[in-house]
Parts: C-alpha cells; sequence; structure tokens
C-alpha cells in the first residue's frame, strides 16, 4: 500500500500555502495519485467522486465544482446515498476509515457498481479493515478492479491560505465542552486527544514538516503534546515509511527551518471567544450564518412592489461562497466594518461609471450618418467600445461581488443597529483593557433597546471573566436579577464562577492590553445619506492594534523573550533521539514559521488579531488552527451546558 504523503510532500514542495498543499494533494488524489499537470492537452479521464461527510467539508472550501468538472468528475455522490451502477466508469472514494464505511465500500464491490475502484482513506487505514476489503474483494472477484488503495492523511479542514479546523462533523467529540466536562472518564478523555492529535499528524504530514512543539503545562494542550511528539517520534523511527523523508529537502516556504507549534488551551482567554467584534469576517461569523465559507442568507423579498393588501412575500434563502477568489473579500475581511461598507459604496459607484461610459458609446455608435461630429468620432469611439465590450466579463463578475456584498453587509448592519452592536464592541473593549466606563454595567444589562438577552449575558460574562476582583455576592445577586428580568440563561455564568475559583488564572486573568479604540463621532462621516449603507447611529469605532492573549504567547515563543506567561512551558522536539523533557529550548534562535493551534475552539477574531501581528514582520509567518470554530452563540451553549445543574 502507498502512501501518497511523501510524493506529495515533494510536489508541493513549491506551494506556498497549506490551502495550495492541500490543493495540490486533492488534485493529485482526484487524478488516480499522479501528479496533475494544468496544461496537459488530454482529455481528462471522466470518472466518479464518492465520499462521506468528512470528505465532503474537506474538498468543499478548496474545490467549486467548475474546479472538480474540468479534473473529469462527471457525478459527486455521498457513500451512503443510494447510488445506481456506471460499469464502465472509474471511481475514485475519499472516505474516513470507519467500520460502516467500510462495509458500504464493499457492498460497492459486491455489487459491481463500478469499473475501477481508487480507494482513497482520509485517515491511516488500520491493518485489519484492510484485510475486510481484501476479502471483500475476493469474494466478489473484484480483486483486479481495485486499483489502488491510498492513505492521504488529509483530516483536516483548510479554510484560508494561513487557517485550519480539525472537523466539522462530529465536532462536538472534541469540543470545548467535551474536553471540560467535569464527569469526563480518562478513557473518553483519551478518545478526544487521539482524535486532535490524528488531525495535526496529517496536517504536518501535508505540510511536509516537523515541528519543535511548545505547549502550557497542566492543559489538554500538554495531553496532545505528549501524545503528538510520540506519534511523529514513531513515524520518524521508521526510516523506511517515514511520511517526512521529503522534510529534508525543505518543502516550499517552510524551508530553511522547521516551525514552531504553540499548542494552547482554550481556557487561557476566555473571554475573546464571547467578545462582540468589529471585523468585516468575524462579524459575519458572529451575526450571520457563515460556515465552510459559505455564508446562508435570508432575503426579505421586499413589500414595496407587491399590491395593498397582498401578504408579504416568503423570504428567499440565497447562499454565497465567500473565498480567496473574491478580491473585495480578501482585502477587506479584516477591515473594521465602517471601511467595509465605504467600500462596497466606492465599488458601487466605479462599476456605474464604467456601465454608464459602455452605454454612452453604444448610443454613439447608433447615430450613424446623422451627424458628421458623430461620424468622425466613430473611429475613435469603435476601439474604445470594443475594449469595453471585451471587459464586459469582468465588469458582470465586478458586478456579481458588489450585489455579493452588498447583500452581506447590509444583514450585518441590520443586526449592529438592532442589536447596537457598536455600544457592546465599545464597552467590551473598555472591560477588556481597564479602561474607566463611562456608563455603568446595569445600565446596559437593563436597557431594553440594547442588544438581545444573549448580547447582555455575553457582556456580562466578559466583565466577570476580565475583572481582578470579583464583584460581592450582593452585587453579583443584583446583577443576576438584572440579567434574569433581561431574559438570561444563567447557566453559563454558573459554569464561569466554577472555572474562575478553579483556576489558577483567577488571581491574574489574561490582559488584553491598553485602551483599544477610539470613536471617530456619533454620525459616522464615511457615509453618504444616498448611499446603501446609512451608518447614522453607529459609532465609527476605529481599530487600535493590541495583542490578545494567544497572540502574545506566540510573540514570546517564536521570538525566544523570556515572559513568566511562556517561561515553563513545555518543549518537544520529536527530531531528538532520546524524548527529553525539559523547558529548556535547544535553539536560541527566533523562528519564523509558526503554527499556534487552540485545544478547544477557536474564533475569527483572534485568528485576525494573528494576521494583524505579523503583518508588521518581514519574511515571517504564521497559521492559526483549533479543534472547532465556533461563534458566540455556540460557545455560549456549550458554557450552558456545563453549567447545567
Amino acid at each position: 500500500m502507498a502512501s501518497a504523503a511523501a510524493a506529495t510532500a515533494a510536489a508541493a514542495a513549491v506551494a506556498a500555502s497549506i490551502r495550495e498543499r492541500q490543493t495540490v494533494a486533492l488534485k493529485r488524489m482526484l487524478n488516480f495519485n499522479v501528479p496533475h499537470i494544468k496544461n496537459s492537452t488530454g482529455e481528462p479521464v471522466w470518472k466518479v467522486l464518492i465520499y462521506d461527510r468528512f470528505g465532503q467539508d474537506i474538498i468543499s472550501p478548496l474545490l467549486s465544482v467548475k474546479e472538480l468538472r474540468d479534473m473529469g468528475i462527471t457525478l459527486h455522490l455521498l457513500l451512503h446515498s443510494d447510488r445506481d451502477p456506471i460499469p464502465d466508469v472509474p471511481a475514485v472514494y475519499f472516505v474516513m476509515p470507519t467500520e460502516e464505511n467500510i462495509d458500504r465500500m464493499c457492498q460497492d464491490l459486491r455489487n459491481q457498481l463500478y469499473e475501477s475502484y481508487y480507494l482513497n482513506f482520509i485517515s491511516a487505514i488500520s491493518r485489519s479493515k484492510l484485510e475486510d476489503i481484501a476479502n471483500a474483494a475476493l469474494a466478489a472477484s473484484a480483486v483486479t478492479q481495485v486499483a489502488k488503495v491510498f492513505d492521504q492523511y488529509l483530516n483536516f479542514i483548510t479554510l484560508e491560505d494561513d487557517m485550519f479546523v480539525l472537523c466539522n462533523q462530529n465536532k462536538e467529540l472534541v469540543s470545548y465542552r467535551a474536553i471540560n466536562r467535569p464527569d469526563i472518564t480518562d478513557t473518553e478523555m483519551e478518545t478526544v486527544m487521539d482524535t486532535i492529535v490524528d488531525s495535526l499528524f496529517c496536517f504536518f504530514v501535508t505540510l511536509g514538516a516537523v515541528p519543535i512543539i511548545r505547549c502550557s503545562r497542566g492543559t489538554a494542550a500538554e495531553m496532545v503534546a505528549v501524545k503528538l511528539d510520540k506519534k511523529l517520534r514513531e513515524n520518524l523511527r521508521d526510516a523506511r515509511n517515514s511520511l517526512f523523508t521529503g522534510d529534508t529537502l525543505g518543502a516550499g516556504q517552510f524551508s530553511f527551518q522547521r516551525p514552531l507549534l504553540v499548542l494552547v488551551d482554550r481556557n487561557i482567554d476566555l473571554a475573546t471567544p464571547l467578545h462582540h467584534t468589529w471585523t468585516y469576517q468575524a462579524l459575519v461569523h458572529d451575526v450571520l450564518d457563515f460556515h465552510l465559507n459559505r455564508v446562508n442568507l435570508e432575503e426579505s423579498s421586499g413589500v414595496e412592489n407587491s399590491p395593498a393588501g397582498a401578504r408579504p412575500k416568503r423570504k428567499n434563502k440565497k447562499s454565497y461562497d465567500l473565498t480567496p477568489v473574491d478580491k473585495f473579500w480578501q482585502k477587506h475581511k479584516g477591515s473594521p466594518f465602517p471601511e467595509v461598507a465605504e467600500s462596497v459604496q466606492q465599488e458601487l459607484e466605479s462599476y456605474r461609471a464604467q456601465e454608464d461610459e459602455v452605454k454612452r458609446l453604444k448610443s454613439i455608435m447608433g447615430l450613424e450618418g446623422e451627424d458628421e461630429g458623430a461620424i468622425s468620432m466613430l473611429s475613435d469611439n469603435t476601439a474604445k467600445l470594443t475594449s469595453a465590450v471585451s471587459s464586459l466579463p469582468e465588469l458582470l463578475e465586478k458586478k456579481r461581488l458588489i450585489d455579493l456584498h452588498t447583500n452581506v453587509a447590509t444583514a450585518v448592519l441590520e443586526h449592529i443597529k438592532a442589536r447596537k452592536l457598536d455600544v457592546y464592541f465599545e464597552y467590551e473593549e473598555k472591560i477588556m483593557s481597564k479602561t474607566t466606563l463611562d456608563k455603568s454595567l446595569l445600565d446596559i444589562i437593563s436597557d431594553p433597546d440594547a442588544g438581545t438577552p444573549e448580547d447582555k449575558m455575553r457582556l456580562f460574562l466578559i466583565y466577570y471573566i476580565s475583572t481582578q476582583q470579583a464583584p460581592s455576592e450582593a452585587d453579583l445577586e443584583q446583577y443576576k436579577k438584572a440579567l434574569t428580568d433581561a431574559g438570561c440563561n444563567l447557566n453559563p455564568l454558573q459554569y464561569i464562577k466554577q472555572w474562575k475559583a478553579f483556576t489558577k488564572m483567577a488571581s491574574a486573568p489574561a490582559s488584553y492590553g491598553s485602551t483599544t479604540t477610539k470613536p471617530m463621532g456619533l454620525l459616522s462621516r464615511v457615509m453618504n445619506t444616498g448611499s446603501q449603507f446609512v451608518m447614522e447611529g453607529v459609532k465609527n469605532l476605529v481599530l487600535k492594534q493590541q495583542n490578545l492573549p494567544v497572540t502574545r504567547i506566540l510573540d514570546n515563543l517564536m521570538e525566544m523573550k523570556s515572559n513568566p506567561e511562556t517561561d515553563d512551558y513545555r518543549y518537544f522536539d520529536p527530531k531528538m533521539l532520546r524524548g527529553n523533557d525539559s523547558s529548556v529550548p535547544r535553539n536560541k534562535n527566533p523562528f519564523q514559521e509558526a503554527i499556534v493551534f487552540v485545544v478547544g475552539g477557536g474564533n475569527y477574531i483572534e485568528y485576525q488579531n494573528l494576521v494583524d501581528y505579523i503583518k508588521g514582520k518581514q519574511g515571517k509567518h504564521i497559521l492559526y488552527g483549533c479543534s472547532e470554530l465556533f461563534n458566540a452563540t455556540q460557545f455560549i451553549k456549550q458554557l450552558s451546558q456545563l453549567g447545567q445543574k
């Protein structure tokens, strides 16, 4: 049985980002595990792709239906769906090696559904399960039809060039709640850790590099570090079958130096995932249904067109993909929201100007023979019109993106206005940066017009987590009453209270730097009122760059700074023959590349903070990963379940 990984590492040697590497590996797999050459003139071989939900989640953020078609994929079907036989076509399978998946594949072999079978496993398949497939193939006399069996080591989902998550299916198995349940057994914890380690191992195989690992002590992150170190070490020891043979070649961007892997535990900072945010991508994730780079919107179809007395029309559901191909998204996903609104407006105006120019030229072209002036202008304008017409596809694509972002930004703006999210964002920033507050917390919680019960709960939890001195019992009762009156469920507070009592950090909560926002006048001057986005009443807050706890930890470890926060972090080097547990790094040079991985769940606020941090560091690269990606609503739900009596 071959390993696609070593070859992929070499093929991907020129690829820069983890997104590119995973895409190269997928295209290679779809090309029957032969490197895919873009300019090959031959027609692709037509084939079907059979995946499970895991495979679907890995492929969908990376390859569009059109790209799949270009690779010769005529059909892509779920493994556990009713599939008709297509006897003269090869099938490429991309599935997890689970018991039920293997049973279904064996059934496919018995039913002789396809001409040949290329079996690709997302994670490594065990010897016994491989034998099950071999026996099924023998029984079905289909041995010759099983063309190849590959371990792909692709068990993670890449969402950005520099961001990945472990899973989307069954994510409750590795969730913050799963790791922090008070009644979790040792065996259950082992399973959770093994699941995380398996995916991280796949990530490093795809990256083609063996990291140096640092982690905090006494946390779930430490358990992951110990297991990952062991797994990497065992693989390196078996020189013939090692998946990192390409490592010495120095694949791509990770060439001269090994990357640093910083494993942190979600518990080092519980305030950030609850924080109301102000940048575009994080806001879309916070307030809309945004999932694996696709946002789903409900559009009201407008009442203005319907006759009086007519029933309001049903809401349309629309989905948009927010991908790296979308230039506007790439440029503005990390920008403060008012800037995004302004940019959408500018794009719209420049598009209208171009559209008017095409119309004007067309009308001039229609004036043949009527006017001497028009005739003389004709020769100039023919050239202009030709160029205008040739740029029409570009213009239409521009229009599509403008419409997309107008719809998405309008939906976000409705939430900001309805829930006064700018007020929450600014107030939370002040709490987290220990700035004096201009308004009492009780006032905001009691204000029926400001936010949903969940917004109020988030605000109070951030206050409770960030405050050095916990509120007195009497004050706490008063807050609880106000929260209950506002319709809040107090379970999350119950959990945070226990968590704070247990953690050593209770004495020194994570500090979030000094003041971070400055309001730029209440009525934003950004928007002219004729615009699509009337930002009146929404503060135009300007972000001031501050490092969040995860970014600070990374900075200390990447730059080899001495800091009480990270000085006792454990140090693992899987390449050292004898695993010596020490916190003394061998390497005294700052790292050029680092991967930050949050055990227990991450969010776009943290990701954006790291992106902003690294912008100022020339030649350095950071990747951000997390066991699951949640927004505040999903996180509150987990805290609530943990806090139930």
